[in-house]
């Protein structure tokens, strides 16, 4: 079944080369708007300027297309393979506006180094967190990151030159929307494709028109230009007072944002597929690491840290189709070439502001949209709903009014001044009162070979049990546990050793059901679409499927997940009790 039927060029498949440059060409205008309009707004903040000014745009263009060209690549675990557009982020806008006030720019720059660490961390424990970075804190992650933007996207729409018309914005903004949603509802060929850039030209010349156009930074701009390094504001002492009283802030934020950063790599994944595939957290975690050498090369630069636009990148590739790695590259190439080239985004930088809001407004709410297929697929019992509006009550609350910013002042204030931070972090904690909470989880560990299959019912007999099964539900619950390893065991054939990989298996008991966890390193296929894929075929089976239609029989759900080094596979198998 088909669910991105928009999708022309998957990841692996490669787009011609004129369709591989316009989608290029879009997704740098993207990253240069959003990273010129973040860049200046940091600066502005501090009242910095001149060479340093200079450096930070060249700097942030340039690590952004490294980071982008990084991302679209397949290097081992720094490589996914996806398009993922990069650029400065406002999630550490306030703590590093902060640490520049405190300090300078060389303390920023170490805190930020200092931090990147925490992604790479969190990366490699990724399997080990897997019980917190749920679908429910990433699909809250994606729904409050909007309701923090949208406020910032209606402001744009009024933001216009003094001396003109109060009503001159909105016009601007709803003639290159009004466009936007005309071209993505009715158009098709290449006014989809290109649904982006003509509204953003329709909306600079009804601009024109209005008077809200201003063509001045393009004439300012030279055609090309070498950057500055003498504003390079180079690293701070790590003895530093002011070093080790905001470290903690920034490792917190760094935290949060390595969550964010790994629901951002699993929904890309599912963004780029036309059907229906388990997510490879392996690539998720080579996101992460590509994300945490982002960071890294940010804070050397002294500028503020590179992260993942995700909005902006379901936006180009449902616009586009296009989600071939090879225009990824290419994007990258063109955002360091556009670096060295102060005139082309200076004539980017003509934009009106009520374009961008109006196009920032159509982003937002795709990606809010995004947050709520993530929550609704695995489904949403009464306690992830509880989870879900808690945490959005929270964040809309706080965007509207930061009492704890008021309360706690300080850095710590100023950390949970981001009602982003609040509202994931309140999903977190719910997610770990509801797992330690939970019913005493019951495990077993023995071999991944044929001889466990006598301690594995054993244990699942005892745990029907204990659980007051019926025969029939505990019957049930240890031919699922069989053929669980069974199909473990089928797809282990090139795994390499003379030992054969331990398995441990834990079990989560709830209200009618019960949780498998088969934790094990063998082979590259994935059991879930293994058993995806046989659902659509005919009912004679191949002698090998044989254990995976069994175990799609017993089992309620099955979820493969794979990392670097662990391989989980997470059976629910519904009872009735005697």
């Amino acid at each position: 079944m088909l669910v991105n039927e928009h999708i022309r060029y998957e990841p692996d498949e490669p787009a011609p080369h004129a369709l591989t440059a316009i989608t290029a060409l879009q997704g740098a205008v993207l990253v240069v708007s959003n990273t010129i309009t973040i860049t200046t707004t940091f600066i502005v903040a501090f009242n910095e300027g001149g060479s340093y000014m200079e450096w930070a745009v060249f700097a942030a263009l340039a690590l952004a297309g490294i980071a982008v060209a990084l991302h679209a690549s397949t290097l081992g675990r720094l490589g996914p393979g996806y398009i993922l557009l990069m650029g400065p982020s406002a999630a550490y806008l306030a703590v590093c506006v902060l640490a520049v006030n405190e300090g300078g720019l060389a303390l920023m720059s170490s805190l930020v180094v200092a931090s990147s660490l925490v992604q790479f961390a969190v990366a490699a424990w990724l399997a080990q967190l897997r019980r917190l970075i749920t679908p429910v804190v990433t699909g809250v992650a994606f729904m409050v990151i909007p309701v923090t933007v949208i406020p910032i996207a209606i402001d744009r729409l009024d933001d216009v030159p003094p001396g003109v018309e109060p009503g001159a914005g909105l016009a601007v903004g709803a003639a290159a929307l009004g466009t936007l949603a005309l071209l993505m509802l009715r158009g098709s060929g290449l006014f989809r494709l290109w649904a982006m850039p003509i509204a953003i030209v329709l909306g600079c010349a009804v601009a024109v028109l209005l008077g809200v156009y201003d063509a001045q930074p393009a004439r300012d701009a030279a055609w090309f230009a070498l950057p500055e390094f003498s504003g390079w504001p180079g690293m701070g002492s790590v003895f530093d007072q002011d070093f080790w009283a905001l470290l903690l802030v920034f490792c917190v934020l760094s935290a949060v944002v390595a969550v964010k950063t790994s629901n951002e790599g699993a929904v890309i994944q599912q963004a780029s597929r036309r059907s229906p595939r388990s997510i490879d957290f392996r690539g998720v975690q080579a996101t992460m690491n590509t994300g945490g050498v982002a960071i890294l090369l940010s804070g050397i630069a002294g500028t503020p840290p590179t992260m993942i636009y995700l909005p902006s990148t379901i936006a180009l590739v449902g616009f586009t189709g296009v989600a071939a790695r090879r225009a990824g590259i290419a994007m990258g190439v063109v955002l360091v070439v556009l670096a060295l080239l102060p005139k082309v985004v200076g004539l980017l930088l003509t934009i009106p502001r009520p374009v961008t809001g109006a196009v920032l407004m159509m982003v937002m709410g795709l990606l809010f949209v995004e947050g709520m297929r993530t929550v609704f697929r695995d489904g949403l019992n009464q306690q992830r709903a509880f989870i879900v509006g808690v945490s959005l009550s929270i964040a809309i609350g706080l965007q509207s009014q930061n009492v704890l910013a008021t309360v706690i002042g300080g850095p710590w204030g100023v950390a949970l001044g981001n009602s982003v931070v609040v509202g994931v972090l309140a999903a977190v904690v719910m997610t770990i009162v509801l797992e330690i909470s939970g019913a005493h989880r019951r495990r077993l560990e023995t071999e991944l070979d044929t001889a466990a299959f006598p301690d594995v019912e054993a244990f699942l007999r005892e745990l029907g049990e204990a659980m007051h099964w019926n025969q029939a539900s505990t019957d049930r619950l240890c031919a699922a546990g069989e053929e669980t390893v069974s199909t473990m065991l089928e797809l282990r054939d090139d795994y390499e050793g003379d030992e054969a990989p331990r398995l441990v298996l834990i079990a989560r008991p709830g209200a009618g059901a019960v949780e498998l966890e088969f934790l094990a390193v063998f082979s590259e296929e994935n059991i879930e679409d293994r058993i995806a894929y046989i659902s659509d075929q005919a009912e004679v089976p191949e002698v090998g499927d044989i254990s995976f239609r069994l175990l799609r029989h017993y089992a309620s759900s099955v979820r493969h997940r794979k990392y670097y080094g662990i391989d989980i596979v997470a059976v629910e198998i519904e009872g009735t009790r005697q």
